[in-house]
């Protein structure tokens, strides 16, 4: 037996309206959102007395979903600053292939997005950068070059 698809990548946010607008911004559609509580999901998460609000974002194409979740019980805890490099063990990016890189990212700074480097040009094939957004989430951004 064999897996279907990737359903969602789960994130956990303290301002899900922020949240929420900076991945709209980025051009995702919000599917919807949704307040959840009770016994399976404190099955499920392995936690106690779970409500928390949940919005469902998913890319034009309808094949990826980010699930944003914002904790009212238990309280979101951290155990890391939200401003972690890149190359800490189990913290990566979310990439998004994009149409214009530059246009992307100076949409993105009036929601909080802050470049981690520069641009940069992947040989004659793409421009690449990481920008921090909301929570300390690092977005990946992919932009193709054509000739």
């Amino acid at each position: 037996m064999a897996i279907q698809r990737m359903d969602n990548v789960g994130i956990v946010v303290d301002d899900l309206d922020a949240a929420v607008a900076f991945f709209v911004e980025l051009g995702m559609e919000l599917e919807g959102r949704a307040e959840i509580e009770g016994l399976v999901a404190d099955r499920c998460t392995g936690l106690d007395g779970v409500h928390c609000d949940i919005a469902m974002v998913r890319t034009p194409d309808g094949h990826s979903r980010l699930e944003l979740a914002r904790y009212r019980t238990p309280e979101a805890t951290s155990a890391d600053p939200r401003d972690r490099p890149h190359n800490i063990l189990g913290t990566h990016r979310v990439m998004f292939a994009v149409d214009d890189i530059e246009d992307t990212v100076a949409r993105l700074r009036p929601h909080g997005a802050q470049l981690l480097g520069g641009i940069a040009r992947f040989e004659d094939s793409y421009l690449l950068c990481y920008v921090r957004g909301p929570e300390g989430i690092i977005v990946g951004l992919a932009e193709q070059l054509h000739g």
